[in-house]
């Protein structure tokens, strides 16, 4: 198979032709209740199929969350194939969110596992830890470059506990998140229109502008709906770079399922919220 076309040209033209909208896949047992399904694999399936079906022909970027496919062991991993499969025949672009982070052949195998273009899990990116150091990613940096895949580093996260790491101060003043940050421009110096390799960043972080967002790349933000961000705050949390976002919904469109309608109407709603947000901003 010859190497796609780097995921931040896709990713770029999905987000203008689509808007600019991440729907998570995240089958948490309590949603699998919400929509009447049992715990187990084949209400996994049907959750799963039934997200795709709604959304995948409609939204940019779908994100599959693997722990929640991974409790259910091989049978589970297997459903998770199908829907990456079937996400990506249907145009949307598939993020993997694992966070994997490891070190050398560790790390490599990790990054075959989703970035290499002829395994069954290949998706279009794939959310990476760098809390080993930058350059423990290396491996999984250097093949989403010869596949034409994508990663996603955790920076700047929403959760309370991530600042103790990321917010800590190196030797030159420069805290760990904005480390991570510059290493991304580094990555994505020179592509047009976008880089390939982007940060997380939370929506609900308030104002960032004490940090530089302009990495040349997209910014994936969760957030968004049940965390407690709109849309409309994000030109205040993003600031110039508030273009270059993807913002990631998940249950704020999975709980309007198991109706597929509803779905639609809901990834289509937050999709339109976002762009007036973006071109607001």
């Amino acid at each position: 198979m010859s190497p796609l076309e780097p995921f931040g040209a896709r990713l770029r033209r999905a987000m203008d032709e689509r808007g600019p909208l991440c729907v998570g896949i995240d089958p948490h047992a309590s949603l699998l209740a919400e929509w009447g399904l049992n715990d187990d694999v084949a209400g996994l399936e049907r959750f799963s199929r039934t997200v795709v079906e709604a959304v995948a022909d409609r939204v940019a970027v779908l994100k599959p969350q693997s722990a929640f496919f991974e409790r259910f062991g091989s049978r589970g991993v297997a459903v998770l194939e199908t829907a990456v499969a079937e996400a990506r025949a249907a145009g949307a672009l598939v993020v993997m969110d694992a966070k994997r982070g490891d070190i050398g052949s560790t790390m490599a195998a990790y990054a075959e596992s989703f970035l290499h273009e002829d395994a069954p899990l290949f998706s279009d990116a794939l959310t990476v830890s760098p809390y080993l150091g930058y350059g423990s990613l290396r491996p999984a940096a250097e093949l989403a470059r010869r596949s034409g895949a994508g990663l996603f580093v955790l920076a700047l996260t929403s959760n309370p506990e991530g600042g103790e790491v990321q917010h800590a101060l190196r030797s030159d003043g420069l805290n760990v998140g904005a480390t991570m940050l510059a290493h991304l421009a580094e990555e994505n110096a020179g592509e047009r229109p976008l880089g390939s390799f982007g940060a997380v960043v939370g929506a609900t972080l308030g104002d960032l502008s004490s940090y530089d967002l302009d990495v040349n790349g997209p910014l994936l933000a969760p957030g968004i709906g049940a965390q407690g961000a709109t849309p409309a705050d994000l030109p205040a949390v993003f600031g110039a770079a508030v273009r270059n976002v993807v913002p990631n919904v998940s249950r704020g469109v999975l709980r309007h399922g198991p109706d597929v309608a509803a779905l639609r109407g809901a990834a289509e709603r937050f999709a339109e919220e976002i762009r007036a947000a973006v071109a607001a901003g």
